[in-house]
C-alpha cells in the first residue's frame, strides 16, 4: 500500500499592480482641486479679489521668476551640483537685462539677462567642478558677489543717468497679450458678478490676458526642460552625472563637461528670472533688492516639486499666487486663505482616511482646525506678516512635503575623474 503525497500547496496569487493616474492626469486633478477650493473660498468669504483677474495676473507675472530660478536649480541639481547661488545669478540677471534693454530694447534685454547669468553659473560651475570647492559655500559666494557687482556697476552706469546708484532709468518693455475673442467674453461673464461662474472666469481670464513674451517663454520651458532631460539622450546622460557620476565615467560620459553644461544653463535659466522682474510691466527697470529672495523661494519649489519640472510649476504657482495675493488685496485676503486653507485640510483628511492613515487624517485635521481657530478668532492679517505670506508658505509647504522627497543620490558630492576606480 502506497502512502498518498500531500497536495502541493497553493500559492495564491499576486494582488494586481494599483494602477496609478499619469503625471498630467495628477497634475490637472491637483489644480482643479486648488480652483474648486478657490472659488467656495471665494463665495463664502465674500473676499472676490482671491478669484480676481487682477490678482491671477499679478501671480503669473510674480511666479515666473521663481518658476525660471527653480528649473535652473533643477538643471543643476540633477547633474549633482548644488546651486545656493540662484539668488545672486538672478540679481546679475536684472542688471544685465536692464543694461542691455536700456542700450538697445526687450529683447536684447532678455539676452543680456540670460548671458549675465549664465556667467554667474560659469563660475559656479569652475570653482564647484573644476576646483571642488563645497557648492553651498560656492553659491553663498556667487550671490554676494552677484550683489556686489551690480551694485557697483549701477553706481558707475545708471546713477549718471538717473541720479540714484540703487535704480537704472525706465526701459521699453514688452506690449502685453491676450487670447481673444475669448479674454473680452471672459471678463463681461466676471463682471457679471454671477456665483461660481464670475470666480471662474476671473482665474481663466487672468491666465489668458496681460502676458508678455516673457511668461510665454517660462511656460513653454518647463515642458521643454522635461522633454530635454528626460526624453533625449543628453538629458539622460546629463542625470547621471547626478545620480552616479563614475557609473556615467565608465560607459563613457564626459562628466565635467556635462556638469558645466548643466550649472551654465542653471545659470542662464536664473538669469531669465531676473529678466522677468526687470521687465514686469509694472516694474520695468532695474531696483537694488528686487529679487527678495525670489532665487532661494525657486529653490524651494524644486524642492517642493521633488526635482521634476511639473511639481516645480505647482510650488510656483503657489508662492506666485500668495505674492500675488498679498500685493494687489493685503491682509485681509490673506486671511481669508485661511478658510480655504481648513477646507483643503478636511478634504485631505478625508483621503488619507480613505486610505487607512489614520495618523496623517488626524493631523490634517487638526492643522485644518488651527487655521480655521485663527480665521474665526481674528478679523486680518497685520500687514507686517502677510508681506512674509510667501516666505510662511515656503516653510510649510517644505515641512509638509519634506517626507517624500528623493534628491539625485549625488547631488552635492565632489566628483573627480578616475577616483571611483
Amino acid at each position: 500500500m502506497t502512502a498518498l503525497s500531500p497536495a502541493p500547496a497553493t500559492v495564491p496569487a499576486p494582488a494586481p499592480p494599483r494602477r496609478r493616474l499619469p503625471g498630467w492626469a495628477s497634475g490637472a486633478l491637483v489644480a482643479a482641486i486648488a480652483v474648486a477650493v478657490l472659488v467656495v473660498t471665494s463665495a463664502l468669504t465674500g473676499e472676490h479679489e482671491l478669484t480676481s483677474s487682477g490678482t491671477i495676473q499679478s501671480a503669473v507675472r510674480l511666479l515666473m521668476p521663481i518658476l525660471l530660478a527653480g528649473l535652473g536649480g533643477l538643471w543643476a541639481e540633477r547633474a549633482g551640483v548644488i546651486n545656493l547661488g540662484l539668488e545672486g545669478m538672478m540679481i546679475m540677471g536684472t542688471w544685465g537685462a536692464a543694461f542691455s534693454g536700456l542700450l538697445w530694447g526687450p529683447w536684447a534685454a532678455v539676452i543680456g539677462g540670460i548671458l549675465f547669468g549664465a556667467l554667474g553659473g560659469l563660475l559656479h560651475a569652475l570653482a564647484t567642478v573644476t576646483f571642488g570647492v563645497n557648492h553651498i559655500v560656492s553659491g553663498v559666494a556667487i550671490s554676494l558677489l552677484g550683489a556686489g557687482l551690480t551694485k557697483y556697476l549701477s553706481t558707475l552706469i545708471f546713477e549718471p543717468i538717473s541720479r540714484n546708484p540703487r535704480q537704472s532709468p525706465l526701459i521699453t518693455g514688452f506690449d502685453t497679450y491676450s487670447v481673444q475673442p475669448l479674454a473680452g467674453w471672459l471678463a463681461k461673464l466676471e463682471d457679471s458678478h454671477l456665483a461660481v461662474l464670475s470666480d471662474v472666469a476671473g482665474l481663466l481670464r487672468g491666465v489668458l490676458s496681460g502676458f508678455t513674451p516673457v511668461v510665454i517663454i517660462g511656460l513653454v520651458l518647463v515642458p521643454v526642460s522635461y522633454w530635454v532631460l528626460w526624453r533625449t539622450r543628453f538629458g539622460l546622460r546629463l542625470r547621471s552625472c547626478g545620480e552616479n557620476p563614475y557609473a556615467a565615467e565608465s560607459l563613457g560620459v564626459n562628466v565635467y563637461l556635462h556638469k558645466y553644461a548643466a550649472v551654465v544653463i542653471s545659470g542662464g535659466l536664473a538669469g531669465l528670472g531676473g529678466v522677468a522682474l526687470v521687465l514686469n510691466p509694472g516694474q520695468l527697470g532695474y531696483l537694488e533688492n528686487q529679487t527678495g529672495g525670489r532665487g532661494y523661494i525657486g529653490l524651494a519649489a524644486m524642492i517642493f516639486g521633488n526635482w521634476r519640472p511639473g511639481g516645480l510649476l505647482a510650488g510656483s504657482a503657489l508662492f506666485g499666487y500668495v505674492d500675488g495675493l498679498q500685493l494687489r488685496a493685503g491682509g485681509e485676503a490673506v486671511h481669508s486663505l485661511l478658510y480655504g486653507g481648513s477646507l483643503l485640510a478636511v478634504a485631505v483628511a478625508v483621503w488619507w482616511a480613505a486610505r487607512r492613515r489614520w495618523l496623517p487624517a488626524v493631523v490634517a485635521l487638526v492643522a485644518g482646525a488651527l487655521a480655521y481657530a485663527v480665521y474665526y478668532f481674528t478679523d486680518t492679517i497685520p500687514r507686517e506678516f502677510a508681506t512674509y505670506a510667501p516666505q510662511l508658505v515656503t516653510l510649510v509647504v517644505l515641512a509638509v512635503a519634506a517626507q517624500r522627497l528623493r534628491p539625485p543620490a549625488a547631488d552635492g558630492l565632489e566628483y573627480r575623474r578616475g577616483a571611483g576606480d
